[in-house]
């Protein structure tokens, strides 16, 4: 459960509920969810989803942003962006029968949105899946690690932890991103191989929100590309205000399971896009 509220609703509002309350309130947005799941394929207009959740249009959309940080209808297409990615990765249909099949009217529409939230087109994610599946990733992690926190040394951005469970071992992805999803590429980020300190690169002046993701070690591609539910994730309880190229304050970011209502990771982690075979899979008159 976010609990991360949209810029103009003070963040502070969520926390004045009762923790019952809240508790209530997120098994009701993880029936509504779970519809959506059940119908990608389909339109989920507002006022279907309020008659689910047993509310008003408008307390079910206060709710619902309340819990995911998201609207409503955002979050039911970051769901069928997610959907497609996995399809596009684990089958083999063609990105016209993706498109179709999860509802979508016009294949340019969808290519279009799917870039934008992805930060690939179809065909060029599934071109860097199928270079990154020879490819020895841990040796690349490690060496994009490096160079980042040679880059950050330089620059400023901003500044934090990351808090994991003992048992955790594998890389941490810190990004921040202009709404509490991590989707598209992020205006500033960093990789760390183990909990700790962390220092992004310089990121535009703005308000973000920091997010962070972590994926048990593993040689399979589709481990990072397609997170599943071995992977935490944490999301900074206030935004993240970047004045003169440096954080208003730092950051403590805990990671934890994902919930059922927790936003999809769209994005792709940017280790994977420094591997030398993703980025000739990059590059133009690659076929």
């Amino acid at each position: 459960m976010f609990e991360v509220l949209r810029d103009d609703y003070p963040i502070q509002t969520a926390r004045r509920y009762r923790a019952s309350t809240l508790t209530s309130y997120s098994l009701t947005v993880e029936r509504v969810v779970d519809v959506m799941r059940e119908r990608l394929d389909a339109p989920l207009t507002l006022d279907e989803m309020a008659e689910i959740a047993y509310l008003s249009p408008f307390h079910f959309n206060r709710t619902f942003r309340t819990i995911t940080g998201l609207p409503p209808g955002e979050y039911l297409a970051a769901l069928r962006l997610d959907a497609a990615k996995r399809m596009l990765l684990t089958t083999s249909l063609s990105v016209t029968d993706v498109c179709f099949d999860l509802g979508y009217a016009s294949l340019g529409a969808f290519t279009t949105r799917f870039t934008q939230q992805v930060g690939l087109s179809p065909t060029r994610l599934r071109h860097v899946a199928k270079a990154l599946a020879d490819e020895p990733l841990q040796p690349r992690i490690a060496t994009h690690v490096d160079a980042r926190r040679q880059t950050t040394l330089l620059f400023g951005g901003a500044r934090g932890v990351v808090i994991a469970p003992p048992t955790f071992a594998g890389p941490i992805f810190v990004g921040l991103f202009p709404k509490p999803i991590p989707q598209g590429q992020p205006a500033a980020c960093v990789t760390l191989l183990a909990p700790g300190h962390f220092q992004t690169n310089a990121a535009p002046d703005g308000t973000y929100y920091a997010l962070a993701a972590a994926a048990p070690f593993s040689q399979d591609a589709l481990t990072y590309l397609t997170p599943n539910a071995r992977v935490l994730v944490a999301v900074s309880p206030r935004p993240v205000v970047i004045r003169g190229g440096q954080a208003n304050d730092s950051i403590s970011l805990t990671l934890r399971p994902l919930d059922p209502t927790d936003p999809p990771i769209l994005g792709v982690f940017p280790p994977l896009l420094t591997a030398p075979a993703a980025m000739r899979a990059l590059s133009p008159g690659f076929n």
